[in-house]
């Protein structure tokens, strides 16, 4: 077995693990930080809409031997607005400039062909119009709105009120950070934004789900034990699950850095950016939140109930009179993962014990005492 399923058979049978509830304030307060710079980021900067959401036009060109940066130059002079512009296959031209209407737009294309060398009418245009990009920007709110509704009624439905609230606020956690990156590195936002933007709560989700569930099988009549408190099996559930979110995020993470860094930083296919970075970030936030967050989260709104209160305080207590006594507090206890220890074992130990009392005290003398 490999060193790291080692480690995760170790993590699952509770054997190692790290605190991650018991340290949850640091998490807390690591993400509010976080949370707070994506914050102060999008409301200083703001976000570069793309062309679908603003409106404008987007010029294609024929194969031509100008540069990008020269390119880019013509049209920003032309226009008298920022330009974008970018290199596609067959050494074509795309090029994107907002707040055109159709008259710009078509003398725009005239001079575009005559600073560029190439004849006019094989510039091809397209007008984006702004309209269309509010219907695509709220379409994208109410479909992540329903999005959300259902995820909580689910949650609730399938585990409980708390985890979905939990999830929900991690949800909320992933896409403030996603979009405030977004602000703070500049790239545009399109529509393949928005659709990274609800791949990633999907991934979020699952990730969630996981721990949440391992977190419900354990704490399966956890009031009728002594031995483990409901944070301690929230951070075990946590532990078990660990190397398996570590594995499906670096796996899922591989591919999407390719796109981002490989395809969009030196192959220079900045159309890749849009959904790349969105998918890269909220990827990491997702597994993050799951972890960090989503399950601490519970164990802070479960031990608020009195029965859970009643149950710390009756562990705590066990533990501290075995301390005193030099005991173990788990003899006769439930498991963390709730399942009974066994009882045949158990009944085993006790008869061979009283066996040997018998054996010293009541059964026939040894031939050694007859002499």
């Amino acid at each position: 077995m490999s060193r790291l399923g080692n480690l995760g058979a170790r993590l699952y049978r509770g054997e190692v693990g790290y605190d991650f509830v018991g340290k949850r304030k640091l998490w807390y307060g690591i993400s509010i930080l976080i949370t707070i710079t994506a914050i102060v980021g999008l409301a200083v900067r703001g976000l570069n809409m793309g062309i679908e959401f603003k409106g404008g036009a987007v010029f294609t060109t024929p194969k031509t031997s100008v540069s990008v940066a020269q390119a880019q130059e013509y049209a920003e002079e032309a226009t008298g607005h920022p330009a974008i512009v970018q290199k596609l296959g067959n050494d074509t031209l795309r090029i994107q400039v907002s707040e055109l209407d159709t008259g710009e737009a078509n003398q725009v294309g005239r001079q575009l062909a005559e600073d560029m060398d190439i004849p006019a009418g094989t510039i091809n245009a397209e007008l984006v119009g702004p309209s269309w990009g509010a219907q695509i920007a709220n379409k994208a709110w109410t479909g992540l709105g329903v999005f959300m509704i259902l995820v909580v009624i689910y949650l609730a439905i399938a585990f409980e009120w708390r985890m979905a609230v939990a999830a929900l606020v991690a949800l909320i956690h992933d896409i403030t950070i996603t979009v405030g990156v977004y602000a703070l590195v500049g790239f545009e936002v399109t529509p393949g934004t928005v659709i990274g933007l609800l791949t990633i709560l999907g991934y979020s989700l699952y990730d969630t789900v996981v721990v949440f569930d391992s977190l419900k099988e354990g704490t399966k009549d956890i009031t009728k034990q002594t031995r483990w408190t409901y944070g301690e099996i929230a951070n075990r559930s946590i532990n078990s699950t660990l190397v398996r979110s570590i594995n499906t995020t670096v796996v899922a993470l591989l591919p999407v850095a390719g796109l981002l860094f490989i395809g969009g930083g030196f192959l220079g296919a900045g159309m890749l950016n849009d959904i790349s970075l969105s998918l890269f970030v909220g990827l990491a936030a997702g597994a993050y939140s799951s972890i960090f967050i989503a399950t601490p989260l519970v164990a802070d709104l479960k031990e608020r109930e009195p029965a859970i209160k009643a149950l710390k305080k009756r562990v705590l207590a066990k533990r501290e009179a075995a301390a005193g006594r030099g005991e173990s507090a788990e003899d006769g206890d439930v498991e963390h993962h709730g399942r009974p220890q066994d009882a045949r074992q158990g009944e085993a130990t006790a008869a061979g014990a009283v066996v040997g009392q018998r054996g010293r005290g009541r059964g026939r003398p040894s031939p050694g005492r007859r002499r």
